[in-house]
């Protein structure tokens, strides 16, 4: 840890023992994704509380740019949450609290998102911690099930369960298809599409981002399968230039058997298709009893040069409690961030959203410092390396290329 950052750890645990002798006045910078929770949860805070709390609602696209320069010029919020995949960079920069010390008290620290917890930690020091939560999950249409003759109450566990069941729902005719995702967005198809390398013992990359992996043969595997899938006609051809916009939308037209989505989907789908019979099962593996899920969301962290650190903190450690985490997150349909707290009396009146809350304990993240050029870009390595793959049908080359490309962008990041 540098002297920079220790000494930013010891201001913070100063005021956190020194205390405030009034009500603070804080300042909360949030991406604009978060915006239905985050306004939930910091209305009720200044409901409850005489300190209190101005939300701050930033443009995803412009938010790192934003949180960058005001701490920079020493006018940073007091604080924010963050897209955990760009924790690792802020960290890194150090330009976030040191929270290790608190956080060690936290009697459910060990009951938080693995992955966020993860994300938080630069050289072994903990920079931020789980504030809302993502997991992608395999869901399917229950009506299409039983009309292809498949039990809705035993959806696929393995990747050749998966092809069967999309062959038989595509044989239906009349538009109906096995299988979808939208080939033109790379964001989405990382959170749905990497949980089946993992699943396999794979990654991409190696624990702490610096090296790429995807000559691991689990990559090659599940690039097969998805390429299965659509040269058995399963995916509607519409797929291949499918933006985002269309993740909920063909899903909610009732003629898609099977998808991958997170409970953003099942919010959506009852927005759209209240009548849509949705199930959900973990994403599996070629294997039967293999899973993994990717965990996505936003991290809680206090900028460096905060200057309510102590009701910051105080903040933090609210939302844990089960009032947050099931009364104002559950009852919305959103994600607990405590895996202790998944199951409640919301979640298990929606099995399908339960599935969602139960996948964080074992959801995964790539750690990287490179994430958006890696990942997200839709100019990046990885959204080619699918749509070669897949689409063209050349999995070697796409990966011998999307090899040589991570290469690049990770060593002009050292």
């Amino acid at each position: 840890m540098s002297k920079l950052t220790r000494i930013a750890a010891g201001l913070l645990s100063l005021v956190l023992c020194t205390g405030a002798a009034r009500a603070a006045e804080m300042t909360m910078w949030a991406r604009a994704t978060t915006e239905a929770y985050s306004v939930a949860v910091v209305k009720a805070w200044n409901e409850a509380h005489a300190d209190k709390i101005t939300l701050n609602l930033i443009p995803n696209e412009q938010f790192v740019a934003k949180v960058g320069t005001a701490i920079a010029a020493g006018s940073p919020p007091d604080l924010m949450s963050i897209d955990l995949v760009y924790v690792p960079s802020f960290a890194r920069a150090e330009q976030l609290t040191d929270l290790t010390d608190m956080a060690r008290t936290l009697p459910f620290l060990d009951k938080l998102s693995p992955s966020h917890v993860r994300l938080g930690t630069f050289e072994n020091r903990l920079y931020a911690l789980p504030y809302s939560a993502e997991a992608s999950v395999l869901m399917f249409n229950k009506a299409l099930f039983r009309r292809a003759g498949l039990n809705p109450d035993a959806p696929p566990q393995t990747w050749a369960e998966v092809q069967a069941a999309a062959e038989k729902i595509t044989a239906l005719g009349d538009g109906n298809y096995g299988y979808y995702f939208p080939g033109n967005t790379a964001g989405l198809n990382v959170f749905t599409f990497l949980p089946r390398i993992w699943a396999r013992g794979g990654d991409i990359l190696s624990a702490d981002g610096t090296k790429a992996t995807l000559t691991d043969p689990a990559v090659a595997a599940a690039l097969n399968h998805f390429r299965a899938l659509w040269a058995a006609g399963t995916v509607p051809p519409s797929a291949r230039a499918d933006g985002a916009e269309n993740t909920i939308a063909t899903p909610a037209s009732g003629k898609v058997g099977l998808w991958s989505g997170g409970a953003f989907t099942l919010t959506g789908l009852r927005r759209l298709a209240p009548n849509l019979e949705v199930g959900a099962t973990f994403i599996p593996g070629d294997t039967a009893g293999q899973w993994s899920s990717f965990a996505g969301g936003d991290s809680i962290a206090i900028p460096r040069g905060s200057k309510q650190a102590r009701t910051a903190w105080e903040f933090i450690q609210w939302t844990y409690s089960p009032e947050v985490q099931i009364n104002i997150l559950a009852r919305n349909r959103f994600l607990p961030v405590r895996t202790d707290l998944a199951r409640n009396e919301f979640s298990e009146k929606e099995p399908a959203y339960l599935v969602a809350a139960e996948a964080i304990a074992k959801g995964r993240t790539p750690y990287s410092f490179v994430y958006n050029d890696l990942l997200n870009s839709p100019q990046g390595p990885f959204l080619r390396m699918l749509q070669r793959a897949v689409f063209d049908g050349d999995v070697p080359g796409a990966i011998t290329e999307a090899q040589k490309r991570f290469e690049q962008i990770i060593d002009q990041d050292r």
